[in-house]
């Protein structure tokens, strides 16, 4: 509609977020992919927190999910827990990227980027655990 101005949205990193950042750094460094942590944090400047700005309530509600186990259902009571804290209207989403998955929470007109995943750091790695717990 003419004239109606949509209210400007602030993105902000925490400091969880910086953390997995440097991790998925150090991950692809070891798996000397160097290049593909340039391409994230490309893909987060000049796509993500673009995007975020001007759609703020995309991305997949993440507090909708259906819970699948105990451990999820305990991690899930501490989210809501700590979102809680922050403001009574807090809303969690999932944004998903080609390789990497992030959490974001909105409390009025501020995204806070909580967490980001690659794909590849949930694999186990069963040669070190074998190595390390002799049968």
């Amino acid at each position: 509609m003419a004239g109606q101005t949509t209210p400007m949205v602030t993105v902000k990193f925490t400091a969880n977020f910086e953390r997995n950042l440097a991790n998925i750094e150090s991950f692809l460094a070891e798996a000397e992919a160097p290049r593909a942590f340039d391409a994230l944090l490309d893909e987060l400047t000049d796509t993500v927190i673009p995007n975020l700005e001007r759609l703020p309530a995309m991305g997949r509600a993440f507090l909708s999910r259906p819970i699948c186990s105990v451990e999820a259902s305990n991690s899930i009571d501490v989210l809501q827990g700590k979102l809680f804290s922050i403001g009574e209207d807090v809303k969690a989403m999932e944004y998903v990227l080609r390789h990497y998955l992030l959490l974001c929470a909105m409390v009025g007109t501020t995204i806070y980027l909580l967490s980001i995943r690659h794909h590849k750091q949930l694999s186990f790695d069963f040669e070190a655990h074998w190595a390390n717990n002799k049968v």
